[in-house]
């Protein structure tokens, strides 16, 4: 847990910027609508005036893309070490010659095993998590598409169950960083609320 908040904590400029650029998303799009109606049968143009808009708002793409991959990369390389472990002092020695060997690493977290597989609480508490956060989004919402129902149900069970398969250490990185998500954003819409 200690690990994520550091993580997202070193992250947090790349956040603000993806977060700025969802503030500044909301206020192009009616500018996007008109560019869409204005040129319906020109995609090339279409595309070039979407460009146009972006650059003049400044927003870029890239840094949303950045901070997941980074995420993604923590993700494998958490994995790996709750999979294979951290053995042996040469190893330990080379990642950090400033701490001694400890013999052993502590892997529970408040008596839960993080590298348990299947365990159903920390999975569930995700999955439920994510629920809640995916219904206080579209609350506003008063006509549910069908599509939409669908999504709501399953993408939190499917979470579920793929933090089910996985060392129980997934379901706190997964949980940890959906928090720190919506902090991050609530701080946003506090400071920078969109103006209707």
């Amino acid at each position: 847990m200690w690990l994520t908040i550091f993580l997202r904590l070193v992250l947090l400029p790349l956040t603000i910027m993806s977060e700025r650029n969802a503030l500044k998303h909301a206020r192009v799009e009616e500018e996007a609508r008109r560019a869409i109606q204005a040129y319906k049968n020109d995609p090339v143009a279409r595309k070039e005036e979407f460009r146009k808009i972006m650059k003049r708002h400044q927003i870029s793409p890239w840094a949303k893309v950045v901070l997941l991959a980074i995420q993604v990369l923590v993700l494998i390389l958490l994995y790996q070490v709750f999979m294979g472990g951290i053995t042996g002092e040469r190893v330990t020695k080379m990642l950090y010659p400033f701490i001694d060997y400890p013999g052993r690493l502590n892997i529970y977290f408040y008596g839960f095993n993080l590298g348990n597989f299947h365990d159903k609480i920390w999975a569930g508490i995700a999955a439920g998590y994510l629920l809640i956060s995916l219904i206080v989004e579209n609350r506003g919402k008063k006509k549910w598409a069908k599509g939409e129902m669908y999504y709501l149900l399953v993408f939190p069970l499917f979470t579920f169950f793929a933090l089910w398969m996985l060392p129980m250490v997934k379901s706190l990185f997964i949980l940890t960083t959906m928090i720190f998500s919506d902090l991050v954003t609530l701080i946003r819409k506090i400071i920078f609320p969109i103006k209707k």
